[in-house]
Parts: structure tokens; sequence; C-alpha cells
């Protein structure tokens, strides 16, 4: 089969994911979600070393997942547990706790860590069509 039969990757129909997958992708959804509240809790705790820290924990799990995985859902599923556990503790309670401050490393982490997702969701490896390499022209 030629690639022209084939049709473009866009055109081919999607399949489901398997139960493999979709196990991979919650571990990676709750893994995110533990970095993201580890590191809310050292981001404050050392500065700007915990935040530098924080930060480069979150990148590691996202690009790691994406090349886990093989695709830019494995690193959508952990930023997505970060986004979810980061959120959830901004949130001050009626106590009138609260985990984040009103200060600058703060919303670094928070900004930092949501431009880190995307940038390792761009970075991840998209679905490559199979076959062999061709050369134009030949």
């Amino acid at each position: 089969m030629s690639s022209a039969d084939r049709g473009s990757l866009l055109a081919q129909p999607l399949q489901r994911p398997s139960a493999g997958r979709i196990t991979a992708y919650l571990g990676l959804f709750l893994l995110g979600a533990a970095v993201g509240a580890s590191g809310a809790l050292v981001q404050a705790g050392w500065f700007p070393g915990g935040l530098l820290l924080a930060l480069a924990g979150a990148a590691g799990l996202f690009l790691g997942g994406a090349r886990a995985a093989g695709s830019r859902g494995g690193a959508v599923a952990p930023a997505a547990g970060w986004v979810v556990a980061v959120v959830l503790l901004t949130a001050s309670r009626p106590e009138g706790d609260f985990l984040f401050a009103a200060g600058g490393g703060s919303y670094l982490f928070l900004l930092g860590g949501m431009a880190v997702a995307v940038i390792c969701a761009t970075l991840g490896q998209g679905r490559q069509p199979g076959g062999g390499d061709v050369r134009l022209g030949k």
C-alpha cells in the first residue's frame, strides 16, 4: 500500500485507546496532581530555588509522560492533573486558611506551570504515519 492509498493521517478514523493506555493516562493524571500539590508546598518554602525545583519537576513529568506514552496525550494528562490540584489549592477555605500567598512567587508558579504544560504538550511527540522514510523527488 503506497502512501497515496493510505490517505492523510487526519482523514483516518480514530482508534479507541486500549485499557492499558487509559490506565497509563489516569496514572499520569494522578501523578500530575501529586506534583502540583508538592510543588505548591515547595515553591513557597524555599524561594527562588523551590520555585525552580517545582517548575522543573512539573516539566520533567509533562515531557516524560509525552515521551513514555509516545503522544501528546502523555503530556496533557499530567498537566490536567497539575492544573486541577493547583486550582483546588488556590481556593481559600471558610476558616480563612489558604496555601498560596498573594506574592509574586505564587503567581510565577501558577503561570509558569501553565506555560511549561503548554510547551511540553507542544514538544511532545505527535502521531507519526507508519511506513518508511520517503524523500520527495525520488
